[in-house]
């Protein structure tokens, strides 16, 4: 008989389940206001990087929205990533489930690229470089970094024109989200994925399939060995 092991958990997963089961217990509503960071700080005895690390997960999966300037709010819970199911699976997701949907990303994603290569309009390509200036700025707030991540992958996808694979993305979104605050660090800290999103556009701008699919394939194959890092 094999019993699957226990994993381990770090700070940020445990500071993810401590909000959520405050916001749910509590029976928080949408609009209601979450302590400040320096309190958050001070009642879960955690370093600032780690709540939020921990907030971006949060917000990546709809449960707390972040307004810079004012602070932190309860999400909204008609939104389909703050489904009840749904936000289940995100915070509870194993390691070797999480690998399994970034696998089926990274299958999706590199024939979008392809095809993205094969009909991106100038209008296009210019957008995509748009939000990768945007991400370029190493001061961007964490959770604003990993939704202009997501809007890179998901405008490929919209390129590429499969409404297949557009809708595929749109079921598997919360573990998408999951995946990156998993393994993207800090906007000061991630030259490699900003190299590996400009490979990409550049195979796309070149209007080269194979080269984008190759690029696409680089960045998925990197995602993935960030998560076997974190599981060794």
């Amino acid at each position: 008989m094999q019993i699957q092991a226990i994993e381990r958990q770090t700070t940020a997963d445990l500071v993810v389940e401590r909000i959520s089961k405050v916001i749910r217990e509590r029976n928080m509503t949408a609009g209601d206001r979450l302590p400040g960071e320096h309190e958050l700080v001070e009642q879960l005895q955690v370093s600032r990087s780690v709540l939020r690390e921990a907030l971006a997960r949060l917000q990546s999966m709809g449960l707390v929205d972040i307004q810079r300037g004012r602070g932190t709010f309860v999400g909204s819970r008609t939104s389909l990533a703050n489904c009840v199911q749904l936000l289940r699976s995100a915070v509870t997701i194993s390691p070797q489930e999480l690998r399994a949907y970034t696998e089926l990303r990274s299958a999706l994603e590199v024939q979008a690229a392809r095809h993205a290569a094969e009909r991106a309009t100038e209008a296009d390509i210019n957008g995509l470089a748009l939000l990768l200036e945007k991400l370029d700025d190493s001061e961007l707030p964490y959770p604003e970094a990993l939704e202009l991540d997501f809007q890179f992958h998901r405008k490929l996808i919209d390129i590429a024109g499969n409404p297949l694979i557009q809708n595929l993305i749109e079921v598997i979104y919360e573990f998408v989200l999951t995946q990156m605050a998993r393994t993207t660090p800090s906007q000061h800290d991630n030259q490699p994925g900003r190299r590996l999103h400009r490979a990409i556009l550049k195979a796309i701008n070149d209007h080269n399939p194979e080269a984008a699919a190759a690029a696409m394939h680089a960045h998925m194959q990197a995602v993935l060995n960030s998560l076997s890092k974190e599981n060794s």
